[in-house]
Parts: C-alpha cells; structure tokens; sequence
C-alpha cells in the first residue's frame, strides 16, 4: 500500500535530515520525497511517498507528528487531492528523428527545452500514471541519454483543511 503525505514544517536548517533520519532509523522506505518553501517563508511543505501496510504507514504518521518541527500532516488521497510529477528527458535524437519525438510531445503536451546537434531534453509534467506511459514509449525507440525527475508534490483539494500558522 502506498501513502502520499504532505508535511508543513519549519524552514529551519536540519529538517530535512531529522524527517528523513526518522525513516531510515526505523527501516522504512521514502519512494518520493519532495520540498519546498510555502508562502510564509517561516514553513516549508514536503511531500513523502511512502509505503507499507496499514499498521506501517499509520506508525510512520505518528512518528512524523511526534518531531517538533513537524506543523501539520495531510494524507493525499487520490480522489481528495491534485499531485504532479516532473520529468526531463535527455535523449539522443539524429535530425531525420526530430519530427517524430515533436509528434510524441505534442500528444503528451510535453515541451522541448534544449535542442541540440544530436539530443533533445523534453520536459513533462503530469500524474505518475502519464509519466510512466510516455517513458514507455521512449525506451526503445530512442536511446535515452539522461532522466531526472522530481518526485511527487501534490495538494489537497479546496479550501476546508488549510491551517494557517
């Protein structure tokens, strides 16, 4: 089973390496872990995928609430929330294939970042689910060169359950 978090801590030096102590301690994976300043500088948001069964991912929510610097946790259910994925894709591209890597880009409403002699960076953002489809069509046809992607980040949706600090 899989769980996303999202995670209202202080913006203060460490934080990152007390939350992600507290996982490795305890022999638990992190799939996805991303962060970020909030509109108050003062608070920073992280997004941790985890996974586990039921008992697991319950007692890594009761360890987070547990760090001080720790403000608030929001479990992201899918039906309940908006996540989004980044991805940026280095592939070797001959100028005769260029036309087919714009076609594919153009179905995903990916973008073309950096052209070069002989290589292309695409960048994609969308769900996990969107991702994992237009890689699928990369490998294989092209030679991927480079992959870097951001991990999960997601919000809640509507107004009800914000907390203002």
């Amino acid at each position: 089973m899989r769980r996303v978090l999202s995670i209202l801590v202080d913006n203060t030096a460490g934080v990152l390496s007390r939350v992600s102590g507290l996982f490795s301690r305890r022999g638990y994976n992190i799939k996805s872990l991303t962060v970020g300043e909030t509109a108050d500088p003062n608070y920073s948001r992280m997004t941790v995928v985890c996974s586990g069964d039921d008992v697991v991912l319950e007692q890594i929510t009761r360890q987070l609430r547990k760090l001080v610097d720790v403000k608030d946790i929001k479990v992201l259910e899918p039906e309940e929330s908006v996540s989004r994925e980044l991805i940026m894709v280095k592939m070797r591209v001959e100028e005769s294939m260029r036309e087919s890597v714009l076609s594919l880009t153009n179905i995903f409403r990916a973008k073309i970042v950096d052209v070069g002699r002989d290589s292309m960076i695409v960048e994609l953002t969308g769900t996990e689910s969107k991702l994992e489809a237009f890689m699928s069509l990369l490998i294989g046809s092209y030679e991927i060169l480079e992959v870097a992607r951001t991990g999960i980040t997601g919000l809640s949706r509507g107004s009800g359950d914000v907390r203002y600090l």
